[in-house]
């Protein structure tokens, strides 16, 4: 499949790119190619092949969720304006009716 230089020009417009002459040229190149290479894909069998969302099994990598007294506890008390004890006093946003 070829793309020809106004396709090009039609998306560079509906990305709001200012494309030179030569840019245009080149682009129109590289996008041929790259829909020659989907059109290559595209002949493959995956009936076989289950969907997936990467090409590699990878996971988050996190840490234990572990709590701990912070250290500066009274500091970041003593920065509200209003506190209850041990903890923020905040103004109530949602009345008893709401929900």
């Amino acid at each position: 499949m070829k793309i020809d230089l106004e396709q090009v020009r039609k998306v560079a417009h509906l990305a709001r790119l200012e494309l030179t002459a030569e840019e245009e040229e080149k682009f129109t190149t590289q996008l041929s190619s790259i829909l020659d290479y989907f059109e290559q894909l595209s002949e493959l069998d995956t009936s076989d092949v289950p969907p997936t969302t990467r090409a590699i099994d990878v996971s988050n990598v996190t840490r234990p969720d572990e709590l701990q007294p912070d250290p500066n506890r009274d500091a970041i008390l003593a920065c509200a304006p209003d506190q209850d004890g041990d903890f923020f006093k905040v103004p109530q946003i949602i009345s008893e009716g709401d929900g």
